[in-house]
């Protein structure tokens, strides 16, 4: 099972404005680096909780169906599935009817069950692709207050320390509250 993000987001939860003010800076040298660890603290942010911020694309790969003809998608809040490929031995992939499949987008993590067993994949690894969309919405408005908090701490922190450290080191620490601040949209393990 891989799951791998097709589409980055569009934007970035928090502005480069906002973290200028949140850090007390107002000239423009920095602007680069502050970007990257914005970019860097909403990665952290997504890979800590298994959430999906800004709308995204998303593909699930297994080798074979789960034997409870549950799929779990393991990347919330999931919008939509956008198409379930099975392959067959020579490569062809076909779409699989959505009138077979349910999505349960409301327990964690989502879940994507199959009403009765499709066939199963002619290739022994990778046989089966599923496409779905997650994220809270379009802009860093649609995500909610916390984990916006959770990145402007983050790369507060990041952008503090940065000269403490050598590079290799970096990030060399998550800040205290950071982890009071995801907790609450962390996925249960499987």
């Amino acid at each position: 099972m891989t799951l791998f993000r097709m589409l980055d987001p569009a934007v970035e939860p928090v502005t480069l404005s906002e973290v200028k003010a949140h850090l007390r800076i107002d000239h423009t040298q920095e602007d680069g680096l502050i970007e990257g660890l914005i970019r860097a603290a909403r990665q952290e942010v997504e890979r800590a909780t298994g959430q999906a911020l800004i709308d995204q694309a998303w593909r699930l790969v297994l080798d074979d169906w789960p034997p409870q003809d549950t799929v779990f998608l393991r990347r919330t809040p999931v919008k939509a599935v956008l198409a379930v490929t099975l392959f067959d031995a020579d490569g062809a992939g076909s779409v699989i009817d959505p009138a077979t499949y349910l999505l349960d987008s409301v327990s964690l993590p989502a879940r994507l069950h199959f009403s009765r067993r499709p066939l199963e994949p002619g290739q022994a690894l990778n046989g089966i692709e599923i496409d779905f969309s997650a994220g809270y919405g379009e802009a860093g408005t649609d995500v909610p207050d916390l984990l916006r908090r959770a990145i402007l701490m983050l790369t507060g922190h990041w952008y503090e320390f940065r000269a403490q450290y050598g590079v290799a080191d970096q990030p060399v620490s998550l800040p205290q509250g950071f982890q009071r601040l995801i907790d609450a949209f962390r996925m249960p393990r499987l």
